[in-house]
């Protein structure tokens, strides 16, 4: 695998461009939590890399926004930080586990063990949720083969910080800057996922998506392509290494 660095022109670190057959991103340690408020620059996200979600799939509208993420992880979560240079935005589902990827939304897939199930958490700009554990994304009527929404109070323990006020309708034309931090609690991965291994050289695999499919211009973009208009393909997910 090759990952080459180079300086980030809008600060904040650098951006970590991956070998696209092979991408791993590190996931640095903190020793205390982050501050949700923190920008993405000049504070302690600029210990972390940047990955870049442009990777569109060719159903998509020209338009192209600039997501980029970072992760860290504490002892107790892992933190992520979408930064999003945006047109077109609308968010208009306000509920824990309505369709927010009908909205301008960024999403987050993770899957701790290789040959269990998966989390699909995804989020609209104005910070509604969506969240499961897949263990089989064959598409039915009813979503999938297998699966298990988080429930209400456990969608509660799931931190979400958003930009955005929960609504933006009518939709936002012109050029806007978003963005979204999120804290996932390792213990409620394990409840569905079992026993988790969170030191240092710890993999998971992973992908972060980008979409917007009821916007003016509907986009679907990745970290790591998909080969298909479905975001729920394990076999294309990266890898995340605990550092």
């Amino acid at each position: 695998m090759v990952a080459i660095k180079r300086p980030n022109e809008n600060g904040g670190g650098e951006l970590f461009m991956p070998d696209r057959a092979n991408p791993i991103y590190p996931v640095l340690s903190v020793d205390a939590d982050l501050d949700p408020s923190a920008p993405w620059a000049g504070t302690a996200w600029d210990r972390a890399p940047a990955l870049a979600v442009d990777c569109f799939r060719p159903e998509s509208s020209p338009h192209r926004p600039r997501t980029r993420v970072k992760l860290m992880r504490d002892g107790q979560a892992l933190w992520g930080f979408f930064d999003v240079q945006d047109r077109y935005v609308r968010c208009r589902h306000t509920r824990f586990q309505a369709p927010v990827y009908k909205d301008s939304c960024v999403e987050f897939f993770v899957q701790p063990h290789p040959d269990s199930g998966y989390f699909n958490f995804e989020f609209n700009c104005g910070g509604a949720l969506l969240a499961s554990y897949i263990t089989d994304a064959t598409r039915t009527a009813e979503g999938f083969q297998a699966y298990r929404q988080l429930t209400p109070e456990e969608g509660q323990r799931i931190g979400v910080w958003p930009s955005m006020p929960p609504v933006v309708d009518p939709e936002i034309a012109a050029p806007r800057t978003w963005k979204l931090v999120f804290r996932v609690p390792f213990d409620l991965l394990a409840q569905y996922a079992g026993p988790l291994r969170v030191d240092e050289g710890a993999t998971w695999r992973a992908n972060f998506f980008k979409c917007g499919d009821e916007t003016s211009h509907p986009h679907w973009a990745a970290w790591c392509p998909v080969d298909a208009l479905n975001f729920h393909l394990p076999r294309c997910f990266g890898y995340l290494r605990f550092v």
